[in-house]
């Protein structure tokens, strides 16, 4: 792979449109997934419930490095970004179960909030694919 090769892909979510930005974009060694909600399209899975929120996000979020050939095990980091203290320990669980076998760096932090109220958490994730070349 070229060093300058870089590739973007989208997922349909209405804002990579409105904001104008890829939901994965590979780069080098790297695949970067932006922020990731439980929205699928308009719909919102997970109404309410910050662990079924953080399920679908980071399924989400696996499914677009899995656009590059890559699944769970090349994820490296993790970002997750939850409106409320409350729900760490929710959060957490759901980031344990689908991480816990590849221990990626991670981050956890609470913020204000999100472009739509009923979200309560977004998740980020970068992958290493080393030698994959796409």
């Amino acid at each position: 792979m070229t060093s300058d090769a870089v590739r973007r892909v989208q997922s349909g979510s209405p804002w990579e449109e409105i904001f104008g930005f890829a939901r994965a974009v590979a780069a080098g060694d790297r695949v970067l997934v932006a922020g990731t909600t439980s929205f699928k399209g308009r719909v919102l899975y997970g109404e309410g419930d910050p662990y079924e929120q953080a399920k679908v996000a980071f399924t989400s979020a696996v499914e677009a490095i899995g656009r590059f050939g890559l699944g769970i095990e090349s994820v490296i980091r993790t970002r997750m970004y939850l409106s409320h203290a409350r729900d760490v320990d929710d959060v957490g669980r759901a980031h344990k179960e689908l991480f816990d076998r590849v221990r990626p760096a991670s981050t956890l932090l609470v913020v204000e909030g999100f472009v739509d109220p009923r979200i309560l958490v977004e998740v980020e994730v970068e992958a290493y694919r080393g030698a994959v070349e796409s």
